[in-house]
């Protein structure tokens, strides 16, 4: 599958002005600033070529879908990789999840190509790193001592960080939302770094995730 990741000039969105509207239709959600001036820039360079396109605020733990339009198709929280860092580690993907090791549960920060697919359990998935084995999918049957339905439902993101790297949302979201857009056709996701200061500085930028 042809996948790839950009992180240079996307992450330029997260600075620009959030003034210009660019045809952007928030639906009344109440968003960050750093999600804003993403949406602004991707409209404004047309850089989603006109797909629907995903944007996931690590630091929010919220994953916001948007039409090629500009306008919001819904918002949601998620649950993220368990351990901070914006990068993926080379070959985690081939690894079974047992042998991942703690700290390279990590969801990495990019622009990605996503296309919807199968897991080799059959579940229907939208990949947005298939080499890293990291895809958007709805909250699945887990220990409960995880707790991840009640960190879905908590008022605060601190606790969202649970999943080896993927993006996983609620079920009835997954189903009516992601699945009839990013399940039906390709896509781009956008994962916010959460060291945004380190990512902004000079040459930490191009340095932040990992090409594919």
């Amino acid at each position: 599958m042809g996948f790839r990741a950009r992180i240079g000039t996307f992450f330029i969105g997260i600075v620009l002005a959030g003034a210009c509207h660019c045809g952007a239709d928030f639906s009344g959600e109440s968003i960050s600033p750093a999600v804003r001036s993403q949406v602004n820039w991707v409209l404004s360079q047309h850089d989603h070529q006109g797909r629907p396109f995903a944007i996931v605020d690590k630091q929010d733990a919220r994953l916001y879908l948007f039409a090629g339009s500009g306008q919001l198709l819904g918002a949601a929280a998620a649950l993220l990789g368990s351990a901070p860092g914006d990068h993926a580690v080379p070959g985690v993907g081939q690894r079974a999840p047992s042998e991942i090791l703690p700290f390279e549960r990590t969801t990495p920060a990019g622009r990605f190509t996503s296309e919807p697919g199968r897991n080799l359990q059959g579940e229907a998935v939208v990949w947005f790193d298939y080499e890293a084995g990291l895809a958007i999918h709805r909250l699945r049957p887990a220990a409960a001592s995880e707790r991840r339905p009640q960190r879905l439902q908590s008022d605060t993101p601190k606790d969202n960080r649970i999943s080896l790297g993927c993006v996983v949302v609620a079920v009835d979201f997954y189903e009516t939302v992601v699945d009839p857009v990013l399940g039906r056709q390709r896509g781009i996701v956008y994962v916010l770094p959460e060291k945004r200061i380190a990512l902004l500085a000079g040459g930490a930028l191009e340095a932040a995730g990992r090409a594919n």
